[in-house]
């Protein structure tokens, strides 16, 4: 099996744990939503994750496919520079990469829609290519 996403960046994002930023990049994202409004469950599931992260990394490498674009380039494109559309110029979605080039990743909307939505679709790219 190939792997999609790193047990290092996943450790740096549980850092920033509090904010489920380390579940989301895994594509757990109901609890990554719960994490971010709880705190990380008032950091108790943060620690707890602490252990879980290599078990969600399989979960993640067995449920996206590997290909041409890196999910982990992706995503941090979409941290640092999605409100200008990075990832999506990245994914080759040129068209909505100037939408949110020119309106700020959609006012921001978007642009936070697009960290739930960010590992399907680099699995979908993956999957055409």
């Amino acid at each position: 099996m190939t792997s999609t996403h790193s047990v290092g960046v996943g450790y740096l994002l549980w850092l920033f744990g509090f904010t489920g930023a380390h579940r989301f990049y895994y594509g757990k994202k109901m609890s990554g939503l719960l994490w971010l409004l709880t705190g990380g469950l008032c950091g108790v599931g943060w620690l707890v994750d602490l252990f879980l992260i290599p078990a969600m990394d399989r979960d993640a490498d067995a449920r996206y496919r590997a290909g041409r674009f890196d999910y982990t380039i992706a995503w941090i494109l979409q941290t640092f520079g999605g409100i200008l559309g990075l990832h999506r110029f990245y994914l080759g979605r040129v068209g909505s990469g100037l939408l949110w080039l020119f309106t700020g990743g959609l006012f921001g909307v978007g642009w936070a829609i697009d960290f739930w939505m960010l590992n399907e679709m680099v699995d979908a790219e993956n999957r055409r290519a």
